[in-house]
């Protein structure tokens, strides 16, 4: 090979190269460019379904609702009334459930059931953009959708106001640390929280730059900001959220316990640890919210 033949080869291969350095780069641009552009729609899919009457799922007495935001999104979902709460003007506690990204109220109907407290009333929306209420999910939207929740159920006359509890699953720990840290809750329980958008990010889109993520979700800032006693669950081989999240925002709101749930995910925990959960998780409230009425918090 003539030294001139070798220096075309030379030239054919470098601009091979940096045609692959190119394309590899639109890639990586165009992904990027999506991840910043569409990462509320990976992060609030929502979940479009027929609203179901609690009736038919044994929950009688519960009935359907229409919440209003202070945007003007109508929300629908259940309230369940407290089992005998509201008789000689005794109020009863009240528990408001934030369910995670793929959930719907209808989804979660053999869980609301199995694991609600009687006594307490129940307050369970669907999302914007979710089930059948209107609007499209966004950050800020869900938390005006909490806060529209905490409001109707406080304005309940059957419910004690002072003794309303929140539950949040996976992107429900989101709404619901966003009410304890700005409401006077009087318990916190979460099941599956992560830490942050940005450390969900860098664990699920390592490759991508953190400084692409609009979003907040600051469950581990919030978390240390709480005053009222948290309970939390978490799977010991939770892939989505990794127990080290669990830990670090039960750290955060100094827990009273951080209960694992051995070999679940992140979607199951309810039915892994179903009779010890549901055991933990009525305890864990009855002695707060019976501790509240007393006046002793």
């Amino acid at each position: 090979m003539t030294g001139g033949q070798s220096a075309t080869k030379f030239r054919g291969v470098l601009i091979l190269g940096l045609k692959i350095a190119a394309g590899l780069a639109v890639g990586y641009g165009v992904v990027a460019f999506l991840a910043w552009r569409f990462q509320e729609k990976l992060a609030f899919p929502g979940h479009k379904v027929r609203l179901i009457a609690p009736q038919s799922v044994g929950l009688e007495g519960g009935r359907i609702v229409t919440v209003t935001t202070s945007d003007g999104v109508l929300l629908k979902g259940w309230y369940l009334p407290p089992a005998g709460g509201g008789e000689l003007g005794i109020k009863a506690p009240g528990l408001l459930w934030f369910y995670g990204n793929l959930e719907s109220v209808s989804g979660l109907a053999p869980v609301v059931r199995e694991l609600r407290l009687p006594e307490a009333a129940l307050l369970i929306l669907d999302y914007r953009g979710y089930g059948e209420s209107g609007g499209r999910p966004t950050e800020e939207g869900l938390y005006r959708d909490a806060e529209a929740a905490w409001h109707f159920l406080a304005a309940r006359p059957e419910v004690d106001s002072s003794r309303i509890a929140v539950y949040g699953r996976s992107l429900g720990s989101a709404m619901a640390l966003y009410l304890a840290e700005r409401k006077r809750v009087a318990a916190v329980v979460l099941d599956s929280p992560f830490t942050s958008a940005r450390d969900m990010a860098r664990v699920h889109y390592g490759f991508l730059p953190r400084s692409l993520v609009r979003l907040s979700l600051d469950n581990l800032n919030r978390a240390g900001k709480i005053e009222a006693p948290l309970l939390v669950f978490h799977g010991t081989e939770d892939r989505i959220a990794p127990p080290w999240m669990g830990e670090a925002v039960a750290r955060a709101g100094r827990a009273r316990e951080l209960v694992w749930i051995e070999g679940a995910g992140h979607n199951d925990t309810y039915d892994l640890g179903f009779s010890a959960y549901r055991r933990k998780l009525h305890q864990f409230l009855r002695s707060v919210l019976e501790t509240r009425a007393r006046g002793q918090v």
